[in-house]
């Protein structure tokens, strides 16, 4: 055997012993990181270590420090596990180490975003002929949409952005509703575009379609981007579309909608409806680490034109083979990536259209149950119209919640963050994993419980 594939077989061993020891171990990390750090060693050697040594040590050392990310048990941050065809996939993605950047370097590549990007516009409704870039995250996906949208401005209004840059044009006006996430806030810092123009939300944070209304009126003729949210990050709630996206195309604007968990709705018959309307915005912004459960890393940016995202994004190089149809590259910030199409194709065959459908109508279920376990425990609130996967709780006032959360994480059995939500503290239920049972769901709200009685 040599050198590689002994390392391979030691990593898949790990590999296997960790996703087979997840339900029952505890949730939280056991181990800090200075304890990680000595395990490691902090001195580099100065002689080489057999690959499979490397390999040991470094999953013995870290085995400790790990989160159970991919825990049925696992709530916070709105985080995905990763279905079984993807993972096995992003193994050979590894393995298969392609260039991801040009077509002819790897058709096969090339190939499998193009047949993905297909499946996914399809399944979330979208128009068929909208580019599909596959990036790091939301956060980049939201970025590269928003590039689209401010040359394409600048462009109606006679400014070349790439040749001229920023300084010297028209200024381009944000609107966003108040309860936006902060990574268009980021993006737009990026993009140098500062920070949006806040529109009124109400109490479950959809922005409020008078008020966009009004907004776009005190700035008629201004290059605008409206930006939507489909899945509020507390509350899970969805923008109204309809009457949104109508407002802004009256008035001119691009419309681009962050959709990083929620977009996932319209593969769903039950719960479509949410996403009524958002198919007329003219970009769209999702993860699909999140509600589509492929390992990290993979968001995507999906703009209407393509030639507004291939003008933002695209590049010449005269080292490059580009072809004629255009590349993955175009589509995209990075030149250096992995070909995260790939697990994004293995999930779709793996699950099918009514997987797809079935496991957002799974993930709902299970919020459904956490918000009713919650409204039958004592001293609990749920604070949110649970119409997603995401569920708010209080536990009276902020000290005694925050108590129950940090007793609920030395319990160990459920991974939960708190979060403040409308000026008090929260704890905040993020149903995300394709692996989570009705079980886990029951283990876990057994453990609130417990964490509720004793704080």
């Amino acid at each position: 055997m040599d050198a590689r594939e002994a390392a391979l077989r030691q990593a898949h061993g790990h590999a296997v012993r960790w996703l087979a020891g997840l339900d029952d171990r505890r949730v939280p990390a056991r181990a800090s990181v200075d304890e990680i750090v000595r395990a490691l060693g902090r001195e580099l050697p100065d002689a080489p270590s057999a690959p499979a040594d490397v390999v040991d040590l470094l999953a013995s050392a870290c085995e400790p420090g790990l989160t159970a990310f991919p825990s049925g048990r696992f709530y916070g941050f709105v985080v995905g596990g990763t279905e079984p065809a993807a993972l096995a996939a992003d193994w050979l993605v590894s393995a298969w180490d392609q260039n991801a950047v040009m077509r002819a370097a790897s058709p096969a590549y090339a190939a499998v975003e193009e047949v993905a990007g297909a499946w996914l516009l399809d399944l979330l409704g979208l128009p068929g002929d909208s580019a599909v870039g596959f990036t790091t995250g939301a956060t980049m996906a939201n970025f590269t949409c928003l590039a689209a949208a401010r040359d394409a401005l600048l462009r109606r209004a006679g400014w070349n952005a790439a040749r001229d840059g920023l300084a010297g044009g028209p200024a381009v006006r944000v609107l966003a509703g108040e309860d936006r996430h902060m990574a268009v806030d980021l993006a737009l810092r990026y993009l140098g575009l500062g920070r949006p123009e806040l529109v009124a939300a109400d109490g479950q944070g959809r922005i409020e379609p008078a008020a966009l209304r009004q907004a776009l009126a005190a700035g008629p003729g201004r290059p605008t981007i409206v930006v939507l949210q489909a899945g509020d990050i507390h509350s899970g709630a969805f923008d109204p579309f309809v009457e949104t996206v109508g407002a802004a195309g009256e008035a001119g604007a691009w419309v681009h909608v962050d959709g990083a968990f929620g977009l996932w709705a319209a593969a769903s018959p039950r719960y479509a409806h949410l996403t009524a309307g958002c198919a007329d915005a003219d970009s769209w912004a999702t993860d699909a680490h999140k509600t589509l459960n492929v390992p990290y890393d993979c968001g995507l940016a999906l703009v209407r034109d393509p030639s507004a995202v291939r003008a933002a994004m695209g590049l010449r190089g005269d080292y490059l083979i580009q072809d004629e149809q255009g590349d993955p590259v175009d589509k995209v910030p990075e030149l250096s990536r992995r070909g995260r199409a790939f697990t994004v194709w293995a999930a779709l065959r793996s699950l099918g259209r009514s997987g797809v459908g079935d496991l957002v109508d799974r993930l709902c279920r299970h919020a459904t149950a956490f918000a009713s376990g919650l409204a039958a425990t004592d001293g609990a609130t749920v604070l949110n119209d649970v119409v997603f996967t995401q569920v708010c709780a209080g536990f009276g006032d902020d000290d005694r919640t925050d108590r129950v959360l940090a007793r609920l994480l030395d319990d160990g059995t459920a991974w939960i963050s708190g979060s403040t939500w409308h000026g008090r503290r929260v704890m905040r239920i993020s149903v995300s994993n394709w692996s989570t049972t009705d079980a886990d769901v029951a283990r876990s709200l057994t453990a609130i419980r417990r964490a509720s009685a004793g704080s």
